[in-house]
């Protein structure tokens, strides 16, 4: 859920540029909530002094927010030509039309006010990763996105080795450094590596074979249709994902060999030892191909028993459960898993610690500052940069303003940096109370009351109750019970509306919310909704 930005003038009339701006998905803990993005209310506060948004490259936790935060931005966009056919299908299936969307040349160069921005090729899990040279009257700033070193990357181009250097040689005043593997000694692999370890693994598959993988992985799908090939099998790519990588790829000058697929309505008929299906699904996400495929709601695919099921992914913090409930699920049904644990079918498309260490031998920054990880992968990020001598390190929170020159850089405020939710298709803050009821309602239930109450006072009809998911184990509906509560309340007091300074819908709220926890243990949401009779 990236959103970075870089600023540069006096406060009072600062300009600036954001670079990338993503999104993370839901969990268990945001019922009903499938992504959540950055929450822009800082740099929008900032009118037209946002001078454009920049994309290092086409990963959701990138540029999936583009869509649902560009209007209140407006500002133009850049990105290479990857990352802008993506970013254009994301903007048009949100029917925004009108967003200037800039496509910048590999190893181009682009000019927003202070700022001179030049774009270094770098290797990912995803073509056209870029490192930000971002210069400015007062230091360059180095910003590295995502990235790796891999000499065989297989689609795209290689790390620019040798501009990096260039650029360490001119001066870097600060890096600006992806710490995901921060933790992780060695190098993170090759993915001409992972290409012959699958062949050799599908190869002695007798059954259906299923490679689940990122779908923004290009290389990896490659890989998928090389293996298919020398394995034999006929492709089926599987999951809306898979087609829009691959549309857009090959729209830009990428896939140009990749080979007829077919349609999973058709892959059905051909023999069991003859198709390799590429999924989307590979996190557990309950709406992926593959789970629907082991769950047996997919209209198209279907498993059995000695088929396989291949992993070529890593798991991300946060999906274990989702993840393994899959795998589980695919097992019972006597369908083969393998999983980058047991076998080399995987590698990151982050650096580890060994090339975080030749990134800053080429670059040799004054300031070092990780950034994309969890507080643990920045602290050690920021300790092997001070082994390595940097004079200053900068492990910072969300929100955190570091001036880096003029003078001693330091921390100089803390801005608004929360998070929103996507609900249904409408955004809301992280703390709305909306989702905080949500959150009550999923752990303790809710009760609805309706009474009917003549002019007096009395009841002038049984109250009508309704609880959902409020937990009760007894001979009588928990409604009975609710309801003598409230009939015992009445015959206390016909006129309760007028005593205690509270109000008659208050003061049955109470009575049956403390009934329900003396019944239950749980405290469920009550709402009570009075209709008062005239005459």
């Amino acid at each position: 859920m990236n959103l970075n930005l870089y600023g540069y003038g006096p406060e009072h009339d600062r300009q600036w540029i954001m670079v990338d701006l993503g999104i993370t998905f839901g969990d268990d803990t945001t019922p009903g909530i499938d992504i959540i993005t950055p929450d822009p209310e800082f740099i929008a506060s900032q009118g037209d002094r946002l001078l454009g948004l920049v994309l290092t490259h086409g990963h959701e936790d990138h540029i999936g927010a583009v869509p649902y935060l560009w209007p209140e931005l407006d500002c133009p966009i850049y990105a290479t030509p990857f990352t802008a056919a993506l970013v254009t299908r994301k903007l048009e299936e949100a029917g925004i039309l009108d967003a200037p969307l800039h496509i910048v040349p590999l190893g181009g160069h682009l000019s927003l006010g202070p700022f001179d921005i030049e774009f270094v090729s770098l290797t990912h899990s995803i073509p056209e990763p870029n490192a930000l040279a971002i210069r400015t009257p007062t230091g360059t700033v180095l910003h590295s996105g995502d990235w790796k070193i891999d000499d065989e990357p297989l689609i795209g181009q290689t790390t620019d080795e040798k501009r990096l250097a260039e650029l360490g040689d001119e001066g870097i005043l600060a890096i600006i450094c992806d710490s995901t593997n921060a933790l992780t000694d060695g190098l993170s692999g090759s993915e001409g590596s992972v290409r012959q370890n699958l062949v050799d693994l599908v190869q002695h598959m007798t059954g259906r074979v299923v490679i689940t993988a990122f779908a923004s992985n290009v290389a990896r799908v490659a890989t998928a249709a090389f293996v298919a090939q020398r394995t034999d099998r006929h492709l089926v790519l599987v999951g809306r994902s898979m087609h829009r990588i691959v549309a857009a790829a090959r729209e830009t000058g990428y896939l140009d060999d990749f080979p007829a697929v077919v349609d999973e309505r058709e892959a059905g008929y051909l023999p069991p030892n003859k198709v390799l299906y590429l999924c989307t699904g590979s996190q557990g996400e309950p709406r992926a191909a593959l789970a629907r495929i082991a769950g047996g709601s997919h209209p198209n695919v279907v498993l059995e028993e000695g088929d396989s099921v291949i992993f070529s992914s890593r798991v991300i913090p946060g999906n274990e459960k989702s993840i393994f409930a899959l795998q589980n699920d695919l097992v019972a049904q006597g369908i083969e898993i393998h999983t980058e644990k047991e076998n080399d079918i995987h590698v990151s498309g982050h650096p580890c610690r060994d090339e975080l260490t030749q990134m800053y031998q080429w670059v040799r920054p004054r300031i070092s500052v990780p950034v994309h990880g969890e507080m643990r992968h920045l602290q050690a990020h920021g300790a092997l940069a001070k082994d390595l001598q940097v004079p200053d390190v900068f492990v910072a929170s969300n929100g955190t303003m570091i001036k880096l020159a003029p003078d001693e850089p330091e921390i100089i405020d803390h801005v608004p940096s929360g998070r929103l939710h996507l609900d249904g298709d409408i955004l809301l803050p992280a703390d709305d109370e909306i989702l905080k009821e949500r959150k009550r309602i999923g752990y303790s239930g809710f009760i609805s009351v309706v009474l009917v109450v003549g002019k007096k006072g009395t009841l002038a009809a049984r109250p009508v109750i309704e609880t959902i998911g409020v937990p009760f184990e007894a001979d009588e509906p928990l409604e009975h019970e609710l309801e003598e509560v409230i009939d015992l309340l009445f015959q206390r007091d016909r006129y309760l509306k007028f005593h205690q300074g509270h109000s008659l819908e208050e003061l049955v709220r109470r009575a049956v919310r403390k009934r329900a926890r003396e019944l239950t243990g749980k405290k469920p949401i009550t709402v009570v909704r009075l209709v008062e009779m005239a005459g």
